[in-house]
């Protein structure tokens, strides 16, 4: 962490304890302890103006930062609407006219350029993906990236867009840890999940995407607070879940029902009533993987339960 001077507090009214966060990049506050920003801005130390031509090109902005999940990556050139020339006087009729039909035909050509409408449509199948889901900006650029792989190796031809998008917003959640499962992502998307598993392993074969192993214990944390169980008996869960993983057992079995277990089991050993149903509901697996999984913890990690 570092620290910064130049910006005031809005609660303490001080900015002598100014702590700068790089990995999350927050500002906090060192005497309240309280986020000022959650964002590290560009504009925190006030840049110096530039007179000669090589303090502008060392001192002076560029724009915004180009991004993928635009079609032409932020990049764009447009003519403008001012009508107006560049002492600022107004175009005579014979200029207008020419400029009109040249914003024209320049609206055409950037219309028609290769690939501009499959990536118009796929991001803004992005932008409604990332509201429903609420995907941070990383998920979204690397979902986005990977889509435009799938569109190089012309892997969208003879497939919807809006799964390729789905399955491009899964395999970026897995490969950047977001717990968002297939099942989410199918529901706010309203494409079948069946159809999201083909394209994702579409994904993986031909552009040789590596997703790590699913870490059960994320979903220990997110399967509990959609049960609204006790802090008590979520650490309770971690614990298990910690002697469930050193001991190997995870191997081939889904995360969320291992997830979905030791809360089961947290809740026996805490005396919190939950049944298999309102658990299984939670986490989105059967009763009878409930009911497995638990009969296999049971005697591997020799529990005791409150009665």
């Amino acid at each position: 962490m570092t620290f910064s001077s130049s910006i005031l507090c809005n609660i303490c009214k001080s900015s002598a304890h100014i702590i700068t966060d790089p990995e999350s990049g927050e500002l906090i506050c060192g005497n309240c302890a309280i986020v000022i920003s959650d964002k590290t801005e560009d504009n925190i130390h006030q840049e110096n103006r530039g007179f000669t031509l090589e303090e502008i090109s060392r001192r002076s902005r560029t724009g915004s930062p180009t991004s993928f999940t635009r079609h032409d990556k932020g990049l764009y050139t447009i003519i403008g609407r001012a009508n107006r020339d560049a002492s600022g006087q107004l175009l005579n009729a014979t200029t207008y006219s020419t400029i009109e039909r040249l914003r024209i035909w320049d609206s055409r050509i950037q219309f028609h350029k290769l690939n501009y409408r499959n990536f118009k449509l796929a991001f803004d199948e992005l932008d409604a993906l990332k509201d429903k889901l609420g995907l941070s900006d990383a998920v979204v650029e690397k979902a986005a990236y990977i889509f435009r792989k799938a569109q190089e190796r012309r892997l969208v031809a003879g497939r919807t867009i809006s799964g390729i998008m789905a399955a491009a917003v899964y395999a970026a959640c897995r490969e950047i840890g977001n717990t968002r499962t297939i099942k989410d992502v199918s529901a706010a998307s309203n494409i079948r999940r069946k159809d999201i598993a083909r394209n994702y392993r579409l994904l993986l074969n031909e552009l040789d995407v590596k997703v790590p192993i699913i870490d059960p214990m994320k979903y220990v944390a997110k399967v509990a607070n959609m049960a609204q169980i006790s802090e008590k008996t979520k650490r309770q869960a971690m614990t298990i879940m910690r002697e469930i993983i050193q001991r190997e057992i995870p191997a081939g079995k889904n995360p969320i029902g291992l997830a979905a277990v030791s809360l089961y089991i947290a809740c026996r050993m805490t005396g919190e009533y939950r049944t298999q149903v309102d658990i299984s509901k939670v986490a989105g697996v059967t009763e009878v993987t409930l009911r497995n999984r638990f009969k296999d913890l049971k005697d591997k990690l020799q529990l005791y339960f409150v009665s």
